[in-house]
């Protein structure tokens, strides 16, 4: 058996401020990384045995909270980066909605690609998918930490467990540093075992940090 548990970054400034990240490196602020010191020990007591983490800041400090536990190191992998949202980046959605509406209320509806320069879904779910494959093959039976962002966790896992963007928006969005627990076997291939497991939130407002999923 191996288990990939696909870790969303914690919490930045942008987070907060419902500001689109995306692509741009945004780093922790002070909850991101006391969430991250939090998780850290119960991902810790799962015997990890390899950690991979996107290349943006916010997820390889994240991940670096683990490797300070274990003493793994940590791979770094730019295809494990949160979706590309174009033109709408560093941008608040506020702001998104006012320069771009008929774009935003196709994102809004859910349609997989929107314009704007953003990242189709189909592709993000396939980068993403074939990353995470290949951080599974470097450790056949383990269990894998894989450090990423909201969006980019919830199409890799689509893309392994093949769900249509139907099934995956009605999926909840991964808190900062929560994660989602996917298995394979010989028998069943991918399947999910946990979603939105981790620490008790210390801030008050989880659902606002969840929100922002798709955009960082």
């Amino acid at each position: 058996m191996t288990r990939l548990i696909i870790w969303r970054h914690g919490n930045t400034d942008w987070n907060a401020a419902s500001r689109v990240q995306g692509q741009s490196d945004a780093p922790l602020n002070d909850l991101g990384r006391e969430q991250a010191r939090t998780a850290a020990p119960l991902l810790a007591a799962l015997r990890p045995d390899a950690i991979v983490a996107s290349d943006l800041s916010r997820a390889a400090d994240t991940a670096a909270a683990l490797a300070a536990l274990t003493g793994l190191p940590v791979r770094s992998d730019a295809r494990l980066r949160e979706r590309y949202f174009g033109s709408w980046q560093g941008l608040l959605l506020t702001e998104v909605a006012e320069r771009f509406p008929a774009e935003y209320a196709r994102w809004r509806a859910g349609d997989p690609d929107p314009g704007a320069g953003i990242e189709p879904l189909d592709e993000l779910g396939k980068r993403m998918g074939t990353a995470l494959l290949e951080a599974a093959d470097e450790a056949t039976g383990g269990t894998i930490v894989v450090a990423t962002h909201g969006g980019a966790a919830r199409q890799g896992c689509g893309n392994l467990l093949g769900w249509d963007h139907g099934v995956l928006r009605t999926v909840g969005s991964l808190r900062n540093c929560h994660w989602t627990e996917l298995r394979h076997d010989a028998v069943r291939g991918w399947h999910l075992r946990a979603h939105n497991v981790g620490p008790i939130p210390t801030d008050g407002t989880p659902e606002a940090a969840a929100g922002l999923a798709e955009k960082g």
